[in-house]
């Protein structure tokens, strides 16, 4: 019979820390949280179900141990009834996730670990202690850093990171990761510095990096109050007046490793899930294939597959079904479990032969890999392409530019046919890549980036999210080839098997996902034209707007970043003079707050960040700008540095050494609206009413012998609103070619026309453009500065008179929360999950969106079928003009000067006409040769 001594040394104890999984999981989808049809979050228990999968699958347990947190007090709150005090209020959506998650570990037939009284590091503290004096090898799963002061002999940390592998701690590297000689001296280190998370508050004055500077010279607290004469000036002080908090702050840190459990090994073994738990779990979170994944990960054979009729149960077994049969486990994870047969290739003739199938086949997925994501400086390594799943091929290219557009001509038949239908994932870019080597990529187009974003715009888009979430499939990470961060490599230095693999894999991934997502594009009408005929057109737009660029006054710029220099050095001076001489560094977020709210004292209620620094965010400045002037200075100083760091001296800096010429990248998949965003520069946050805004329009210049020509729609989103509202009087103004916001300030306030004051209207125009936002009396009256009864007024005032507006808000919050989405004009979707929050907050924020979102929305698709329209119209009539630029209801044309009149009139045109609405669309067409001038 096995020696128990043996049996508990093969044993591989993981202890799981649920709430800290469950938290990590929620804020990781945070962003783009995953909802069902139920409009329930499953962010959550996706992410604990997807992390305890991969612990099974990487890292081979034979024991098991869930600790939970109670609601129950802990002795910590007998010793400090002040302990986790300031705690924000657990998230609503973590709320319900936590009974799921509850239920997911019963179905795993793990025990679940809880004890009043007591935290679930306590849990886990005591477990690993007793389990691995017993022999076993324990391992404690947590993001939380305070398990460090746990590790010892036979017990380890493994700590979930984003983007990479888990960080195993041990003995051996606890110093290279937390920068301690022993576990014990991490309590230390929390004793001194404090967690404003867990409300310890620490000694006063001391931080994470001098706390560990203390413990590093005198090896624990007690050896530094041994040693206090070594300690100099204020901080000997804090230390001697605060020893007693500082040794509270201590025990409260220390994980207890007592709580009378009374658990054993063979309590927590691993066994066989109740897989019919675990099935009806999925089913009523539309949780698809995580049953699969968890038999892989175990070693269990795949269940039966059902009958798929319609009439049948997802758990009915066919009558003639044998419930005995296994099959051998073909798991379907990843690319090493997945049969699959990918190709290399890499002469001309083998080419030639790719391209003659790709054509035959009559739709291929392509996709290309290279050495930057910098398309207009980068090279291509090589290229894929499949046209069945499980199949792909992966092309090399030689290294010269030359000769591998020598060979990329071979299949450049394929990539022109206007009858051979083409498929990619963010496919913008591979068609820049192309381009540089002379192919141009034609015919029918579908990005299944663009199609999801489409279908879900609040979740991710990556191929690698996609394809766990609808294949169930987790794609090689380029990161397992390049590696990342400062050692990160480029793709040309990769093996070639590998890089085959890693490409060929992406084409194959890609087209499972375009047969995934295809019907459901075309199930839906509204969505499927918008796709159709707004979206991918509209990737052809962006593509040459993005190859063609801008030209920038670099030196205009440069003569700005000095003047910018000068004045932020001048600022600089005005606040230290205000806070009274005080000599502090105005970018540091943390000084700023000390030097605000404790030397100056301007609010004593000031809040703290979880980090306990004071917030110190553009919005909490905002609040306080009249409650002194420094506030005013130190928000007039962001404001010039982000405009030197940003703009002044990045632009030049982003200029492509090629072209001689600045390319942003527009985004179709990031604002849930559907509004364009830019990056690589961020052309949509340039300021444009401020004098030094202006300054960096100015240096946006024409090519030589052309001119700017811009055009802007007015107020499109008022006229959207008065389309949707039907409001007769917003309704007549708009077709009476009124000045809309002194028609507003007439209704509001009772007065003719020619009695609107300059501040009436200034207030009517807040108004108009907040109410599109949902604004509340609160918001006006910050935004206004005056009293919240006026904005309260000013606001029911505007309601009583544009009784259709209040109509049309209240009708998209019902309706939001009847369907759980919004709809623009063209049939975008807008999902909102939390439209019947219990939290006020969140459901205010989502109310909001209801009304807003359609209505910008509707915007975004608006100019997006215009630059569609003026992109053909170009092309019809053999114009050499360029569409440039786009920053929200604004487009900019390099235009021969011979042709300004043309395109002037062409550009009004075609944005006028981009939709009918209940009121005329007007835009307004400027030229120059520069931005400025011409807008």
């Amino acid at each position: 019979m096995e020696n128990t001594a043996e049996r508990n040394a093969a044993a591989r104890v993981y202890l799981v820390d649920a709430y800290a999984m469950i938290y990590r999981a929620y804020f990781a989808f945070l962003r783009s949280p995953r909802m069902n049809s139920k409009h329930i979050n499953t962010s959550a228990i996706f992410g604990f179900v997807n992390s305890f999968t991969d612990l099974v699958l990487k890292q081979h347990p034979t024991h098991v141990g869930v600790a939970f947190d109670t609601h129950a007090p802990t002795f910590r709150h007998e010793i400090f009834p002040e302990y986790k005090a300031n705690r924000d209020a657990q998230p609503e959506d973590i709320s319900t996730a936590v009974p799921f998650v509850r239920r997911f570990v019963d179905a795993m037939r793990i025990r679940k670990v809880e004890m009043e009284g007591y935290e679930a590091d306590d849990i886990i503290g005591t477990m690993a202690k007793e389990m691995a004096s017993e022999g076993a090898e324990v391992v404690m799963v947590t993001p939380d850093k305070d398990y460090a002061q746990l590790i010892g002999e036979n017990v380890t940390m493994l700590r979930p990171k984003t983007g990479g592998a888990p960080e195993a701690i041990a003995l051996s590297n606890l110093k290279e990761s937390f920068g301690v000689e022993s576990p014990g001296q991490f309590i230390d280190i929390l004793g001194l510095w404090g967690d404003a998370s867990d409300n310890i508050p620490g000694c006063p004055g001391v931080g994470e990096k001098r706390a560990k500077e203390l413990i590093g010279a005198f090896g624990s607290i007690d050896g530094i109050y041994e040693n206090i004469g070594l300690v100099k000036g204020k901080l000997r002080e804090n230390l001697e007046q605060n020893k007693e908090r500082v040794l509270l702050s201590r025990r409260l840190a220390t994980i207890a490793c007592d709580a009378p459990l009374g658990l054993r090994l063979d309590d927590i073994a691993m066994t066989e899930p109740d897989w019919e738990a675990l099935e009806s779990l999925f089913a009523e979170l539309e949780i698809r294939g995580a049953t699969d994944r968890i038999r892989a990960a175990m070693g269990f054979a795949p269940a039966k597959e059902k009958e798929t009729s319609r009439q049948m149960s997802l758990f009915d077994t066919p009558a003639d079904s044998d419930e005995t049969e296994q099959q051998t486990l073909t798991p379907m994870a990843t690319a090493k479990t997945t049969p699959h047969k990918y190709h290399l290739l890499t002469t001309a003739d083998e080419v030639d032969e790719l391209c003659r199938k790709a054509v035959a086949a009559g739709l291929f997925c392509f996709d290309t890999e290279t050495t930057s994501l910098e398309t207009t400086d980068t090279e291509i390594v090589g290229f894929s392409v499949a046209m069945e799943e499980y199949e792909a091929y992966y092309v090399a290219m030689p290294h010269s530019h030359a000769e591998a557009a020598a060979l990329l001509s071979h299949f450049a038949p394929a990539f022109g046919d206007e009858g051979v239908a083409k498929v990619g994932q963010n496919m913008k870019f591979d068609m820049e890549v192309l381009s540089a080597y002379g192919i141009e990529v034609r015919g029918r187009k579908f990005d299944t980036m663009i199609a999801h974003f489409l279908l879900h715009p609040g979740r991710k888009h990556s191929m690698d999210s996609m394809a766990e979430e609808l294949l169930h499939y987790t794609p090689i990470h380029i990161e397992e080839l390049i590696g990342s961060g400062a050692r990160q490599t480029t793709m040309d230095t990769v093996a070639i098997d590998q890089i085959c693999e890693y490409a060929a894999e992406d084409a194959d991934v890609t087209l499972r996902l375009y047969n995934a997502l295809r019907p459901q594009i075309e199930a839906n009408e509204s969505i499927s034209k918008i796709f159709h005929e707004i979206e991918m057109p509209l990737v052809d737009v962006l593509t040459d707007m993005e190859l063609t660029g801008v030209c920038i006054d670099s030196k205009a710029l440069g003569e700005f970043a000095e003047s910018l220099k000068r004045e932020i050095e001048e600022c600089g001076e005005r606040i230290r003079s205000l806070a009274g001489g005080i000599d502090f560094n105005i970018s540091s977020p943390k000084q700023v707050g000390e030097v605000l709210f404790e030397k100056l004292k301007i609010d004593p209620n000031a809040k703290k960040t979880r980090s306990g620094s004071y917030a110190t965010n553009e919005e909490t400045l905002q609040k306080l700008a009249h409650a002194h002037p420094v506030v005013a200075e130190i928000l007039n100083y962001r404001g010039l540095l982000k405009l030197l760091n940003t703009y002044a001296e990045a632009l030049p800096k982003m200029v492509s050494r090629k072209t001689g010429r600045l390319h942003t990248s527009y985004n179709q998949t990031v604002v849930v609206t559907g509004r364009l965003s830019s990056s690589n520069p961020n052309l949509q946050n340039i300021p444009v009413r401020e004098e030094s805004g202006k300054m960096i329009r100015r240096a946006f210049v024409a090519s030589p012998g052309r001119t700017l020509v811009a055009a802007d729609y007015s107020q499109v989103e008022l006229r959207i609103m008065a389309h949707f509202s039907q409001d007769e009087h917003l309704l007549n103004a708009f077709r009476n070619g009124e000045d809309i916001h002194r028609a507003t300030a007439a209704k509001i306030y009772g007065v003719g026309d020619s009695d609107v004051t300059a501040d009436m209207r200034r207030k009517a125009k807040t108004a108009n453009f907040g109410i599109i936002y949902g604004i509340s009396a609160f918001g006006l009256a910050e935004r206004l500065d005056i009293a919240r009864k006026e904005a309260k007024d000013l606001i029911d005032g505007y309601f009583d008179k544009f009784p259709g507006v209040k109509a049309y808000m209240d009708k998209c919050i019902a309706d939001a929360r009847e369907t759980g989405v919004v709809r623009t004009l063209f049939g975008r979707v807008r999902e909102l999950p939390d439209i019947s929050s219990r939290n006020a907050v969140v459901r205010g924020m989502a109310e909001r969106n209801a009304i807003n979102a359609p209505i910008q929305g509707t915007a975004a698709d608006i100019i997006k079928v215009a630059m569609v329209a003026i992109h053909e119209e170009l092309k019809r009539r053999g114009l050499k003009a360029k569409m440039i630029l786009q920053v929200h209801d604004e487009l900019v044309l390099d235009t021969p000067d011979e042709e300004v009149g043309e395109v002037s009139e062409m550009l009004k045109e075609q944005m006028e006409k981009a939709c009918t609405l209940s009121v005329p669309l007007t835009a307004e067409v400027g030229t120059g040769h520069n931005w400025l001038e011409a807008h």
